[in-house]
């Protein structure tokens, strides 16, 4: 089963993705900011990071930075309301996705299906 961590600030924001990633058949460690995130990384295996670009303490380009060097195998997408933070996202992080805010559940759980080469049905 692919393990994600989920990195969110909002509180319903995360409760919401969480929940859909886990009806689509994925095991999910939720977190509310980076920091929070990092022992995670330390100490256990995730196949995906899903974080929010724009949080407080550590935002999600820095957290996918450590990412790299704590579990370089972890892959990356980046969820963002933000169009300019995009940008900087691809140029910090090119190897990592972005979803932009808004965006359907059917959305997430496909390009999470395409990073890991999945057959792209729809498990919500």
């Amino acid at each position: 089963m692919i393990r994600i961590l989920l990195a969110e600030d909002e509180d319903a924001m995360r409760s919401y993705l969480a929940r859909a990633l886990e009806n689509a058949g994925y095991d999910v460690v939720a977190v509310a900011c980076g920091t929070e995130a990092l022992p995670y990384l330390a100490e256990q295996h995730f196949d995906l990071l899903l974080s929010d670009i724009v949080m407080p303490e550590m935002d999600g380009i820095e957290l996918a930075q450590r990412c790299a060097e704590l579990s370089p195998d972890t892959k990356v997408i980046f969820i963002t309301g933000f169009a300019a933070v995009t940008l900087k996202a691809n140029r910090e992080t090119p190897q990592a996705r972005v979803l932009s805010k808004p965006f359907h559940l059917r959305d997430l759980v496909m390009e999470v299906q395409r990073v890991f080469g999945e057959p792209s049905e729809m498990r919500i």
